[in-house]
């Protein structure tokens, strides 16, 4: 990968105690070859999955695995000082609740509470503990102290296990970085959407049914991580509420992450940030109906009964575009999403009277041209005035890049 942003610059990678150490090995050989100038922190967990010497020879730097060494002492200020950015990965959850908490018994520990420069933790670690309100409330806290976090993956864990939490691949580590230095002070950020903050929802929402089982839907998320990156480009401030996707938006320092299930989750989510925003652009696919009871065991089929239905009673969730569409001031801007089977701009333009939206980006799923998980779509995006514009199949990168020019126009039409 080609990473010209990075030449010159001076990169802390951190590594801690994980089987995703080796990983970093391959993130340090990235950014050397970029061009950037690294020196690596290992905690003494990291140093039984991988060997210093290992991180030493791609840096062509020691490798420190301690404040306080038989050769000296390691200055964790001066290292704080001297760094562009300072990238934590693998970042388990021990570390995370350390670095929450400012405990510094460690040299990553240390060096994390000396550095004046951005941050990146990239997590890992097994599924339940990544979905632990624990380690949930730290990665918040973090995230409040204005660092970075780098989305995990999803897929096989080194538990046998499958589910989010797998760390980030190095490619998409480097590309965070990038960004993150590229778009400096988070206050420079210039474009048509400089200043504005933009509450985003993205992803599905999963609905239990009881412990094991939930309802929900085949959003993959990829639409929202587009929409967040042009918002971004543009100058916004996001803060993204994010069902349970498969993609999520990468990090970038005016990029708020919030991770919710249900809709319920999204809701609350959604009402807490909406007074604080300038628009909000709504694409999660929220589920419409969940269950009016959770069961708190499996529920188990009658043994007795092989041919047997269930009966299920469902319950209406909370309309969040229209909610925030009624409370809306007179110089905020709501653009909601559509997602139909058939008649599809007659069902958005329904949508966009009942709930008083600006605009509603409508888009069609068929069989043979899917809507969910494909990298592409075409959509109409109907105004309130009026307007309909029409654009053919592309990627979702350049969709997303038609809404957020909808966006500011309409931010510049009520605003200005």
């Amino acid at each position: 990968m080609h990473a010209e942003g990075l030449a010159g610059r001076r990169i802390i990678v951190g590594v801690s105690g994980s089987i995703a150490a080796y990983k970093a090995v391959l993130l340090v050989r990235l950014l050397v070859r970029a061009g950037a100038e690294v020196r690596v922190l290992m905690t003494e967990a990291a140093t039984t999955f991988v060997a210093p010497l290992t991180f030493s020879t791609l840096s062509k730097r020691p490798v420190l695995t301690s404040v306080a060494t038989e050769e000296g002492w390691n200055d964790h200020v001066e290292l704080g000082l001297w760094a562009d950015a300072y990238v934590v990965a693998p970042a388990t959850a021990n570390t995370l609740a350390r670095l929450a908490n400012g405990l510094c018994d460690d040299i990553l520990a240390a060096v994390y509470l000396s550095a004046r420069c951005p941050v990146l933790l990239a997590p890992a670690m097994d599924v339940d503990m990544w979905a632990h309100p624990a380690t949930r409330a730290n990665v918040a806290r973090l995230e409040s102290f204005g660092n970075a976090i780098v989305p995990v993956g999803e897929g096989e864990l080194a538990s046998g296990l499958h589910g989010a939490g797998r760390l980030a691949e190095p490619e998409d580590i480097v590309a965070a970085l990038e960004r993150t230095l590229a778009a400096g002070a988070p206050a420079s950020a210039a474009g048509p959407l400089a200043g504005k903050r933009v509450l985003l929802t993205s992803g599905p929402t999963h609905e239990p049914l009881d412990p094991v089982r939930y309802l929900g839907n085949r959003s993959s998320g990829k639409t929202g991580a587009a929409l967040a990156a042009a918002l971004l480009d543009r100058g916004a401030r996001v803060v993204c509420v994010s069902g349970p996707a498969a993609v999520l938006p990468h990090a970038h320092p005016r990029l708020t992450l919030v991770r919710v299930q249900t809709a319920a989750e999204m809701h609350a989510a959604c009402r807490e940030h909406w007074s604080d925003a300038d628009a909000g652009v709504l694409a999660a696919a929220v589920a419409d109906y969940r269950p009016a009871a959770v069961s708190e065991r499996k529920i188990k089929k009658n043994p007795d009964d092989p041919h047997g239905g269930m009966n299920l009673e469902l319950v209406r969730n909370p309309d969040i575009a229209a909610e925030l569409s009624a409370a809306k001031r007179d110089d905020q801007v709501v653009i909601g999403f559509a997602l139909e089977t058939e008649d599809a701009v007659a069902h958005g333009r329904d949508k966009l009277r009942r709930k008083r939206l600006d605009a509603v980006v409508v888009n069609e799923h068929r069989r043979d041209a899917p809507a969910f998980g494909s990298d592409d779509n075409a959509v109409v995006i109907v105004r309130a005035d009026g307007t309909e514009r029409s654009y053919p199949r592309e990627t979702k990168g350049q969709l997303a890049g038609r809404v957020a020019d909808a966006l500011a126009e309409l931010l510049g039409a009520r605003q200005g």
